[in-house]
């Protein structure tokens, strides 16, 4: 090897600092807000980030190329993130690390089932347990040797990704037909209110999700909903 070819080399090696220094992970997150998130978790962990908001995108990703991690949503708008996750699982060669993520609570074992090799409860912000989450399904050989000080940096997206999120949110409520749209919408944006702690807007989402689970249409609960959303994209409420 070239002396040139050794210093690249060893520029991508894992550090006490940078432990996840010469991998790539694809984020498949249709939140902003989550997305921006992770993109500072990886910066900060020194991996390399590719991101895709949805199933299609994601596979046109993993036809160019294969990422060291995937740490895929639950809840995607063109299909689910279950199904991606078994059909990554199941690819040889296989992903080396799979997670699941969801800011809906008790999901974790149905990422497991479908393949996943572990799972991340959003809001994911504490640097430290982003990167053993990873980090404990690589190789030992990955593993720095000696102890590791463990950051206890907690990372805060900026909130015009939020700002992002609901105008997306709201995009889908002015449409003509979004009544098919709807069971997609209130876990999205239950899963975004979470991440950020608006327990209001969460509340209402879940409010939606009951509703269309329980039958009824969800106009009621979805015109509260979109008050809330308003409200937050006009700054009335302090997040």
């Amino acid at each position: 090897m070239e002396d040139s070819e050794l210093f690249t080399a060893a520029q991508r090696l894992p550090t006490t600092r940078r432990p996840l220094l010469g991998l790539t992970i694809l984020v498949v997150e249709d939140s902003r807000f989550a997305c921006e998130a992770m993109r500072l978790l990886c910066l900060r962990s020194g991996a390399r980030i590719r991101r895709a908001d949805c199933v299609t995108s994601a596979r046109r990703h993993l036809k160019a190329y294969r990422p060291s991690v995937a740490i895929i949503d639950l809840g995607l708008p063109d299909g689910s993130g279950l199904d991606l996750i078994e059909e990554i699982s199941t690819t040889v060669p296989r992903v080396g690390v799979v997670l699941g993520t969801s800011g809906d609570l008790g999901r974790d074992a149905e990422a497991l089932a479908v393949g996943a090799d572990g799972f991340l409860q959003k809001p994911v912000s504490a640097l430290a347990a982003f990167q053993q989450s990873i980090l404990s399904h690589l190789p030992d050989e990955w593993h720095i040797a000696g102890p590791r000080t463990l950051s206890e940096e907690i990372i805060e997206p900026d909130v015009i990704a939020f700002q992002d999120d609901m105008a997306h949110a709201a995009d889908i409520l002015n449409e003509p037909e979004h009544s098919q749209d709807l069971d997609y919408l209130a876990q999205f944006v239950g899963g975004v209110a979470r991440s950020i702690g608006d327990s209001p807007l969460a509340a209402a989402a879940d409010g939606l999700a009951t509703a269309r689970k329980q039958g009824d249409p969800g106009n009621a609960a979805a015109a509260l909903m979109a008050g809330l959303v308003q409200d937050r994209l006009q700054n009335k409420v302090a997040i």
